[in-house]
């Protein structure tokens, strides 16, 4: 063997050694780039989750009312704007009531009503509610609202019946300012309710008539649970799918009474009295 062939061989088996080396000492580095260079697939698993058991300190549901149309929760107020026991301020104006308008009531024989300012007739909750309303000079009348008056009456306003405000003062003053409040007054008759028109097993409207105190809730028997009725903001309480159309009804007010009407046939547009009324407060 010469002595360059020599040569050659003994680089070649150091080279051989250093390659060894680093790849030895730089194995975890390798290792690492390799993983973040491969794809990973996972599987999905099909085994089902294990069913958590309820804590044994949950409170039951207080309601069967679906999801659908939630109850409202524990404490909610009943009352809109119009609460018990406060009292408000406002100025009052009249115009000539025949007892109709928003609320949908049929006109009547009495002339005591108001026609209650935009925000607090809030979509119809003050509908029936009946109001105290003092003037600065110690008179007073009882109104009960059967319609809306809208912008621009003032947040707190009461548009009364010509009638009622000449019981407070000169129709002539043209407005005064007063102060009002909620009020459950003597009263003989009792609740009645009526269907609204196209009202039929597959959709239906259903108001709420004569109450003493102003209502907060209505709700209807379908498949032997309640379901809360959406209001709409001509006083008719709607089922849009027809659940409970022609079955029990129960009516709940302010102060948290709630009565239950037994099943009243769909008959549009006819008045059907019942038994009951609220507690006077």
């Amino acid at each position: 063997m010469t002595r360059r062939r020599l040569a050659v061989l003994l680089v070649g088996a150091l080279a051989l050694v250093a390659v060894g080396v680093a790849v030895w000492g730089n194995a975890d580095v390798t290792g690492r780039a390799v993983a973040a260079a491969i794809p990973t697939t996972t599987e999905a698993t099909t085994t089902p989750p294990v069913p958590v058991a309820p804590s044994s300190s949950a409170a039951p549901p207080t309601s069967s009312v679906p999801p659908s149309s939630p109850p409202p929760a524990a404490g909610t107020p009943l009352a809109g704007q119009i609460k018990p026991g406060v009292t408000r301020s406002g100025p009052a104006t009249f115009y000539t009531s025949d007892g109709g308008g928003a609320c949908s009531y049929d006109p009547g024989p009495d002339p005591l009503t108001v026609a209650m300012n935009w925000s607090d007739y809030e979509d119809a909750k003050a509908c029936g509610a009946y109001v105290l309303v003092r003037a600065a000079n110690g008179k007073s009348v009882t109104v009960r609202v059967t319609n809306l008056c809208p912008a621009p009456c003032r947040v707190g306003q009461l548009d009364l019946s010509r009638e009622a405000f000449a019981l407070l003062a000169d129709p002539r003053a043209g407005e005064i300012p007063v102060t009002w409040t909620l009020v459950s007054p003597p009263l003989e008759k009792k609740i009645a309710v009526r269907y609204k028109t196209g009202s039929s097993q597959w959709w239906c409207g259903i108001q709420v008539i004569d109450h003493r105190n102003p209502v907060a809730r209505l709700e209807v028997q379908a498949g032997g649970q309640w379901r809360e009725l959406r209001r709409a903001e001509y006083n008719y309480f709607l089922s849009e799918n027809g659940s409970g159309c022609g079955g029990s009804i129960a009516i709940t007010d302010v102060h948290g009474e709630r009565l239950v009407v037994t099943p009243l046939p769909v008959r549009p547009d006819v008045v059907q009295p019942t038994s009951l009324q609220f507690t006077a407060h």
